[in-house]
């Protein structure tokens, strides 16, 4: 698709829900806003979003999909199905792996007591 696993995560999201606040995307995504600047401005220069002010507080930055970077749904959708395929994996199997490192990433997140 031309895209790299950080942008192709920025697109899932945004599949999900656009526009978003750059701060609710990097939020989604675990990602520091300065982190996703880079990418978005990437991805703004293929066409794939554009980023404009939040109509709602102009003080935030809002990224949507272009024409472009919606009809790219289309192509993106036969990925997961290739993934699986190629794994050999099956679906309980890695919903169940999937689980596990949501959990490890949370654990991660908690602040450690000293």
């Amino acid at each position: 698709m031309g895209l790299t696993h950080p942008q192709y995560l920025v697109m899932l999201a945004l599949w999900e829900d656009s526009p978003l606040r750059v701060s609710d995307l990097a939020q989604r995504l675990s990602l520091e806003p300065a982190t996703l600047s880079p990418l978005l401005k990437r991805l703004e220069v293929s066409g794939m979003v554009s980023r404009d002010r939040d109509p709602r507080d102009d003080r935030a930055l809002a990224v949507s999909l272009t024409r472009k970077g919606a009809a790219a749904r289309k192509r993106a959708e036969r990925i997961p199905p290739a993934i699986i395929d190629r794994l050999g994996m099956s679906i309980g199997e890695l919903e169940a792996m999937r689980d596990s490192l949501t959990r490890l990433i949370a654990a991660a997140a908690e602040p450690s007591e000293p």
